[in-house]
Parts: C-alpha cells; sequence; structure tokens
C-alpha cells in the first residue's frame, strides 16, 4: 500500500531529527545538525535493503518515490537559504570553508566517477521497473 511507503518516510525522518538532535548536544550546538541528511541516507538504505530482500511492495515504493519527489526539493531548498545565511553571518572564515568544500567536492567529481571502470555498466532493468 502506498501509506507503508509513506509510514517508512516519516519514520526515517522522525529518526533522522532524533539522530540530528543527539549529534548537536554531542556537539555542543543548539540546534539539529544533519537530521535531514540522516533521514535521507536512512531512507535510501532501509528501501534499498527492503527492496533487495523482496519486501518492498511496488505500491509501497511509489509512495515513497512521490514524497521524495515532493520533499527532497524543498528541504534542499530550504537548507541552501539557511546554509547562506548562516555563513554571511558567521563571517570570512565560514564563506571561505563553504567555497574550499565546494571546490574540493567539484575537483573530486572525476575522481569518484572512475570508481568501477568502464567496464562495470548498470544492471538491465528489471520488468516491473519498466
Amino acid at each position: 500500500m502506498i501509506i507503508y511507503g509513506v509510514a517508512a518516510l516519516a519514520a526515517c525522518h522522525l529518526a533522522g531529527v532524533i539522530l540530528g538532535d543527539l549529534l548537536g548536544v554531542i556537539l555542543g550546538v543548539q540546534s539539529n545538525v544533519g537530521g535531514v541528511g540522516f533521514a535521507m541516507l536512512l531512507l535510501i538504505l532501509s528501501t534499498d535493503w527492503l527492496r533487495r530482500t523482496g519486501r518492498l511492495p511496488q505500491l509501497s515504493e511509489q509512495g515513497i518515490l512521490f514524497w521524495s519527489a515532493m520533499y527532497i526539493p524543498i528541504v534542499v531548498a530550504m537548507a541552501a537559504q539557511q546554509n547562506v545565511v548562516a555563513a554571511l553571518a558567521g563571517g570570512p572564515i565560514a564563506i571561505i570553508a563553504g567555497v574550499g568544500a565546494t571546490i574540493a567536492c567539484v575537483a573530486l567529481v572525476p575522481v569518484v566517477a572512475r570508481i568501477g571502470g568502464q567496464d562495470a555498466p548498470l544492471p538491465p532493468l528489471m520488468a516491473q521497473e519498466v
């Protein structure tokens, strides 16, 4: 059922918020640190595991895909806006760190693209994925 997919998304979001709050407490920051990121990782890992073990019905997967399509762009836009505001308020060191991290990520794209080589094509689509 589609509602199970939505429930999986909600459970992962709740777990991510809890983990982000705990990380904030550990770091001594009065904020959620990476909660949405944790939620997305949990959702990806759990749905991949469910799909590989054959426990994720097609309708549940459609529920997850629908809300992922709605949820992820909104969260990314909100996080990007907050990060820019925090960076500008944090002074030049925060801006330099952000620019440095962006340059490092862009520089690592070719390195990550070479992982697996050209002889490892994607697996063919299964009948239910078409």
